[in-house]
């Protein structure tokens, strides 16, 4: 299976940024990456690393002011001094935390600028971006972001950035394959990273819709973790994503990819189902307590609103049996042959008549007993979803 790495951006956000390290060594995992580093001295990353025994195997460029917008600075004319200053920056960071490679996000068209201009501008940041870390022996990265998430993202597309990396010219340039975004951009996945696997540098993962970890939602993770075993890819593989409860109840995905299960998208599902269970089971039984509290007038208790925030989520099948079971629909009787006018309790009943023939239902003690003849001989043609 894939080598994989935690980001500490997203994951293990249950604790603060320095004590994520710890969670990821416990969790199992030999790697980490995160996107900005540059809150947190690199002397303190880099004793987080070694008391835990973990790589740190990717972190991004400086981005200019997220909190007024900016998601990357390479394309916008006017602030190549800003961006140039930030490659610096980050071959600072990488020398001590021991980083192999550095992500640029490109950022998104400004209004007014046309795309000629916008183009030359990335190109020219990525070749100053290229050299500087050829220097320092560092691979740069570029990302393609989904435009439903990061509207005017400049490079969105898989071809558009090994173009740009076309004309840049840099053999130490490749594409960051981050599969969310390139299943809401383009899909074709697989194709995609067998075609191109000798210019990507960096895989991560999260699952859509939701971008929640893998097995959660369309993308089948175990085919394509085999499919990177038998193409060869060899780099780790980011887990960016934003985990459905918390970090930890997310995981077991991981440990069945692990022990080989990776190939089995049934089980990475289960794995997601199980951490959902958990949120639910615990809904359950403040159902129960709140039911077993409820005051003379039938209000619930103050817990209430949690609770329905709880099942808003979609609970795993066996527990959604249990909490709401279905109705049991009748079997209404089959007309003709030795069929007609019996009514069916249950599927497997009715199997086991169509098999032998008989026309009477069994007892718990497996001998027949009288069918009710009494009921309409037309078959229901409604199906329950």
């Amino acid at each position: 299976m894939p080598r994989f790495a935690a980001n500490l951006t997203l994951l293990f956000t249950e604790v603060d940024f320095l004590d994520r390290f710890e969670r990821a060594r416990r969790a199992g995992f030999d790697a980490v990456e995160f996107q900005f580093p540059y809150a947190w001295p690199a002397a303190e990353i880099r004793a987080r690393l070694d008391a835990h025994g973990l790589q740190a195997v990717l972190h991004n460029l400086p981005a200019g002011d997220w909190q007024r917008g900016d998601r990357g600075i390479a394309v916008l004319p006017g602030r190549a001094a800003e961006f140039r200053a930030g490659v610096a920056r980050a071959i600072d960071y990488a020398a001590v935390l021991g980083v192999p490679r550095l992500n640029c996000l490109a950022g998104c068209a400004p209004d007014g600028a046309g795309a000629a201009t916008l183009r030359r501008t990335l190109v020219a940041n990525l070749r100053f971006a290229a050299e500087a870390l050829r220097r320092a022996g560092i691979e740069l990265l570029v990302e393609p972001i989904n435009r439903f998430d990061v509207p005017g993202f400049f490079v969105d597309r898989t071809q558009q950035a090994l173009d740009l990396l076309d004309e840049v010219g840099a053999d130490n340039a490749f594409v960051q394959y981050d599969v969310y975004h390139a299943q809401r951009s383009e899909g074709e996945l697989a194709t995609t990273l067998q075609r191109h696997l000798a210019r990507i540098g960096h895989v991560q993962i999260a699952d859509n819709p939701g971008r929640h970890e893998p097995g959660t939602g369309e993308i089948a993770y175990g085919f394509l973790f085999a499919h990177l075993d038998r193409i060869g890819y060899g780099g780790w593989v980011g887990c960016e994503y934003l985990p459905a409860t918390t970090t930890e109840a997310g995981l077991g995905w991981l440990q069945r990819a692990r022990v080989g299960l990776g190939g089995r998208d049934d089980d990475l599902r289960l794995g997601a189902e199980r951490a959902r269970e958990q949120v639910l089971l615990k809904a359950r039984d403040q159902r129960r307590h709140e039911d077993e509290g409820r005051d003379a007038d039938g209000h619930a208790g103050e817990d209430q609103g949690r609770l329905h925030a709880a099942f808003a989520q979609e609970p795993p099948r066996e527990v959604e049996r249990e909490l709401h079971p279905p109705p049991r629909a009748p079997c209404t009787p089959l007309t003709g042959s030795a069929f007609s006018g019996v009514a069916c309790s249950s599927s497997a009943e009715l199997a086991r008549r169509m098999r032998t023939g008989s026309s009477s239902p069994r007892s718990s003690s497996g001998e027949s007993t009288e069918a009710e003849t009494s009921r309409p001989s037309a078959i229901s043609t409604s199906v329950s979803p």
